[in-house]
């Protein structure tokens, strides 16, 4: 399916950064390992520093590695609504930057249901991206590869088309499962029910 694999990994391995298509939204990501790359993201974005971004892969245990152990409501979540437009907040553990998550304990994992954009994830080192919405802060999110290109051209290093798997077009649901408790942050595509 995608046409420019040695592209991807080459710019993601050399500290660059990505637009491509989710389930959801356009996303904007890097490799979570690089510091300078998830700081570009910020800076492309002007996205202030106490925002974090979050983990986001093809396979829910890739993203194990990065957090604590999930409690039972977030397991029952992951079973029910991954992958989709979920976004679940949970603790992070030492593999998880502290740049990542602008100083806070605490981490976003997703498992995007999107054919291209699990494919990307299965060709990357370690199939995690940090990541975050193609678009300036405060500004829309980008819903087609049109508006990416319009939002990302000259600032992400490469912008992967979409293939015929469009973006629906709402955000996911953030939902935080610290301490066993669930707290919706954001209400998105999903609707919870447990």
């Amino acid at each position: 399916m995608l046409k420019n694999k040695d592209d991807i990994i080459k710019v993601l391995q050399s500290g660059g950064v990505i637009a491509y298509v989710t389930d959801t939204v356009w996303g904007l990501g890097c490799l979570p390992d690089n510091e300078k790359a998830v700081r570009k993201i910020y800076e492309i974005k002007k996205r202030e520093a106490q925002k974090p971004l979050i983990l986001m892969s093809n396979e829910t245990y890739h993203l194990l590695n990065y957090v604590k152990p999930i409690p039972k409501i977030g397991q029952q979540l992951i079973k029910k609504y991954f992958p989709g437009a979920l976004t679940i907040v949970t603790y992070k553990n030492e593999n998880t930057p502290d740049y990542i998550t602008s100083g806070m304990q605490t981490v976003g994992i997703r498992v995007p249901d999107n054919k291209v954009f699990q494919h990307i994830c299965e060709i990357i080192p370690n199939h995690i991206l940090a990541t975050t919405s193609a678009n300036l802060s405060h500004q829309p999110s980008a819903k087609t590869y049109e508006q990416a290109l319009e939002n990302m051209k000259g600032l992400a290093d490469l912008i992967i088309e979409d293939y015929g798997y469009p973006a629906k077009g709402l955000e996911s649901t953030v939902a935080g499962v610290m301490n066993n408790e669930l707290r919706i942050f954001r209400q998105g595509a999903i609707n919870i029910e447990i």
